[in-house]
């Protein structure tokens, strides 16, 4: 296992969560080879192996092959090769529930936005489904930032209560009118068959298991990196986002869904804020060895298929006063990332 992701779980699990609501307990996890889905899958192995809590894990995939190896070979590890679209056949318990498959890359929302929204809306109604059927105790959807859309001209901060305005007719808008659809299907199962469902929207999240090839500007940054190339910015790079690394937001998700008695958290770390130059330009200087520039080429007419969101912060007021404290700043986070990618390449897995 990469030290950086085995360092990871060690921190996820000492944090003080009520982790013994899942002792003995059968937790399936949908897009269970993506980077969420790859933190929960480890995280709930990695309470088995150290504090031996018997957990059962159900991993939901399309693609088996994209698992970690270390994963398949356990005897607390099922796999079950299904298309979320459609609905589930578990003949096993399931007690909880983390759904977190969903389309991340902007690529792919921009060219498929109808296997977008059919992800996130019949994927979240056969989830909720099956949770309904098997009386589990506990569902957690992953939502997003997203979901918000634009906030007002002098809004900075999105509380779990204030939105701002999404354009259903733009195509891109699959994505968060998607979990938008979503997050009314929880609440509607948790009102009429008193599904426990919790919903975390997640900031923009990165770290291990990311894809650096989905055509995210991070993505994009850590490949350049990565590869000893120049980062290229294809605009001024203005634009300010928060990032919070992937262990600080599984702290949050696994709070959210068993510490928590809010039906929905903001996952975001405020301190995280950071404009796409200024990231642009932290990692350029990363391995100052290899003298990385930041170019800029910025196209007529802009880019395409990206967020049409210029603006607006999650505040995470509501999950830190049930305790969540991030741990890594934006460098410490993308430097650990970029140390994970590199142990990744150096033994040929990527």
């Amino acid at each position: 296992m990469n030290p950086v992701f085995s360092q990871d779980l060690d921190t996820i699990i000492d944090s003080d969560i009520r982790w013994e609501k899942l002792r003995g307990k059968s937790v399936l996890v949908t897009g269970a080879s993506g980077m969420i889905g790859t933190y929960a899958v480890g995280t709930l192995l990695r309470l088995n192996d150290a504090k031996a809590f018997g957990i059962k894990v159900i991993a939901v995939v399309r693609n088996e092959k994209k698992l970690p190896e270390e994963f398949r070979r356990r005897e607390d590890f099922t796999v079950v090769l299904h298309d979320v679209t459609r609905p589930f056949a578990i003949e096993q318990p399931v007690d909880y529930i983390i759904h977190a498959a969903s389309p991340a890359s902007p690529l792919i929302m921009k060219d498929q936005p109808v296997e977008t929204v059919a992800a996130n809306t019949l994927g979240t109604f056969y989830t909720l489904m099956l949770a309904k059927e098997k009386g589990a105790q506990g569902y957690l959807y992953i939502s997003s930032r997203e979901i918000y859309g634009q906030p007002a001209p002098d809004q900075e901060f999105f509380y779990e209560d204030t939105y701002g305005f999404v354009d259903p007719l733009n195509p891109r808008s699959c994505y968060p009118e998607g979990k938008k659809a979503a997050e009314t299907m929880c609440v509607s199962f948790r009102a009429e068959y008193g599904v426990n469902a919790k919903i975390a929207r997640l900031a923009h999240t990165y770290g291990p298991f990311m894809s650096i090839y989905d055509g995210r500007v991070q993505a994009d940054f850590l490949r350049n990196v990565l590869n000893k190339e120049n980062i290229v910015l294809k605009s001024e790079g203005t634009a300010v986002r928060t990032y919070t690394y992937i262990s600080d937001a599984m702290d949050g998700l696994f709070r959210t869904l068993l510490n928590a008695e809010d039906v929905v958290c903001n996952i975001g770390d405020e301190n995280g804020k950071v404009s796409i130059r200024e990231l642009a330009e932290l990692l350029v200087k990363m391995h100052p060895e290899d003298k990385l520039r930041l170019v800029f080429d910025i196209p007529e007419g802009g880019t395409k298929g990206t967020a049409p969101f210029t603006a607006g912060i999650l505040s995470s007021a509501r999950l830190r006063s049930l305790g969540w404290k991030p741990r890594y700043t934006v460098e410490q986070g993308f430097a650990r990332t970029l140390h994970f990618l590199e142990i990744e390449k150096s033994e040929g897995r990527i």
